[in-house]
């Protein structure tokens, strides 16, 4: 019988274990981000990545233009400010719908053991699924010369599984300064130092396997452009605090291309 042993790494992640799920919430705490190598089983690694490279031919590609708020441009608002400046952003993307009932990333999704492994390392009352059947769990898919362009999130985490890097490019990179959302304080410069090239920002390798758990409301982070004949390949795990939220229809369409 099928049960969360076989998914997760326990004996490096033991997410059931009170002492290495405060020192995970400690941490992330600390630096607004957490990553677990080697988080998956050898197995369902395999496994994950077998499902993942039998969807891409279905995954929906889109191009977004978006400031780093991840909003359209402001007419009145002067082109030079870092707020209003344009990033592309475009992927492939497989949603829920399309994953196997019985796979393993449902079963690590659904899973109570690790939803309150997740709720205790965030501090979270609740975790609630998507009630649309599109949004919960997506496969991203970067090809060649796709990226993901400088923004801030608007959900308060994201959840992430690597599992499968770009041989060059596609880096996730990323800095710790410049906005604090709960006090609406955003520092221009600072933005617009790294968005115009003139500072450098962190880089993250996400080895293929690793969990990532990050704060990117308050993180200004991208993806760099894959160079690679191979893609980039990332699965999203989305939950939220409230039940009974779906994602907009108009994001639906976005990124999927179709609201159901």
């Amino acid at each position: 019988m099928r049960d969360i042993n076989s998914i997760v790494n326990l004996k490096q992640h033991p997410i059931n274990d009170r002492d290495y799920v405060n020192e995970c919430h400690l941490s992330i705490k600390k630096n607004s981000l957490l990553i677990l190598e080697n988080f998956l089983s050898k197995n369902s690694f395999d496994i994950i990545l077998t499902e993942a490279k039998k969807l891409e031919k279905y995954a929906f590609y889109c191009q977004q233009k978006h400031t780093i708020l991840l909003n359209k441009k402001i007419e009145n608002l002067n082109d030079k400010d870092p707020l209003n400046k344009l990033m592309t952003s475009n992927k492939g993307c497989v949603p829920h719908d399309l994953i196997d009932k019985k796979s393993d990333l449902n079963f690590l999704y659904n899973s109570t053991n690790f939803k309150n492994f997740i709720k205790k390392v965030l501090n979270l009352n609740n975790l609630f699924p998507y009630v649309d059947n599109l949004s919960s769990i997506n496969l991203n898919y970067y090809q060649k010369g796709q990226q993901l362009g400088w923004h801030f999130d608007n959900a308060s985490f994201a959840i992430t599984l690597m599992i499968q890097s770009s041989e060059v490019g596609g880096e996730f990179q990323y800095i710790t300064e410049g906005r604090d959302s709960n006090s609406k304080y955003i520092n221009k410069k600072i933005i617009s130092d790294i968005i115009e090239g003139n500072a450098k920002p962190k880089t993250l390798d996400v080895n293929e396997g690793t969990l990532v758990l990050f704060y990117g409301r308050n993180y200004l982070h991208r993806v760099t452009p894959v160079e690679s004949e191979s893609p980039r390949i990332l699965i999203t795990l989305n939950y939220n605090e409230e039940d009974n939220v779906s994602l907009s229809e108009n994001a639906r369409i976005t990124f999927f291309g179709r609201t159901s």
